[in-house]
């Protein structure tokens, strides 16, 4: 998956928007003001952190040592970073950082306020 692939999976879920709170490099995708995704996209290798549910997290983990670590700089049992593509151990399939990024997005919208959950969903 290339950074532009990245960028519009990521802007491709409801109300998500891309801000740069940390550094003009950084990219932080989010919804209703709650970060899904997180990425500086001229990384190489480039890599995302991403929310996961803390069991799903654990055996991510395990199946890809080399390609989903605990999240850089996030809450370890609640993030994990992702190798996208260009990573010596190679990238992900693009199919499965799809579904890794919707499940990050989905467990954020999981969180949020009823009436906010019930915005997202009207068109």
């Amino acid at each position: 998956m290339t950074p532009a692939q990245l960028r519009t999976l990521c802007l491709s879920f409801n109300a998500a928007v891309e801000e740069f709170p940390f550094n003009p490099e950084t990219s932080v995708f989010k919804v209703l003001g709650k970060m899904f995704a997180l990425t500086d996209l001229d990384a190489r290798p480039l890599k995302v952190n991403l929310k996961c549910d803390p069991q799903d997290a654990l055996r991510l983990r395990a199946e890809h040592p080399d390609l989903i670590v605990p999240g850089w700089h996030m809450n370890k049992r609640h993030w994990n970073t992702v190798t996208v593509s260009g990573g010596p151990a190679g990238a992900l399939p693009d199919r499965a950082v799809r579904e890794l990024v919707e499940d990050s997005y989905d467990l954020v919208v999981a969180g949020l306020p009823r009436a906010d959950r019930l915005r997202l969903d009207r068109p």
